[in-house]
């Protein structure tokens, strides 16, 4: 077998995030700038060793006011805490199409905590150019309070303004790495 080398082919990417407000709609955000090292035995994708950053200073909800609200103490501390990491640690496949569960520990601020993503294999291709590419869809929930993440309001009638779980929404295409 032969060891491979990859990383994400950013603008064939998306890191996505979801949050409710009022609880009653989501609010979409996203990381502009992020990066991965990933090692896998040929193209099994299962047993792949797993680095990922995003950084914090490129959350982007299409709102500035939130944006600096998201970058400022009361939630990433951008300043202090410039990068959100993901190391992966197992997975367990789900289903024979190479979809698996993956099981890694996420740090945001200086919180740690394991959490389970649901990973959904596209399969391996080579792009026009020669370029040896594989795609996934990565779907996962957290609890923004488990890492330190506490800001919270009430609204005059009593409603919470923004929930707790946050759902994680990522298309990641990785690149071959010569």
């Amino acid at each position: 077998m032969a060891t491979r080398s990859w990383a994400i082919d950013p603008t064939h990417s998306e890191v996505h995030f979801k949050i409710k407000h009022l609880m009653i709609t989501n609010v979409t955000g996203s990381f502009n700038i992020f990066q991965a090292s990933v090692t896998t035995e040929d193209e099994d994708f299962s047993t792949a060793k797993i680095s990922f950053t995003a950084d914090t200073n490129s959350v982007d909800t299409g709102n500035e006011q939130r944006d600096g609200h998201l970058k400022s103490a009361d939630f990433f501390d951008a300043e202090k805490y410039p990068q959100i990491k993901f190391t992966a640690t197992k997975s367990e496949p789900v289903d024979n199409d190479g979809s698996y569960d993956m099981y890694g520990d996420l740090t945001i601020k200086d919180v740690t905590k394991n959490i389970k993503l649901s990973v959904e294999f596209g399969g391996v291709v080579q792009d026009a150019y020669g370029n040896t590419k594989a795609g996934f869809t990565i779907n996962g929930k957290i609890n923004r309070k488990d890492f330190g993440l506490t800001w919270s309001a009430v609204t005059e009638a009593g409603g919470v303004v923004v929930s707790d779980e946050v759902r994680i929404i990522s298309e990641i295409q990785l690149i071959e790495q010569a």
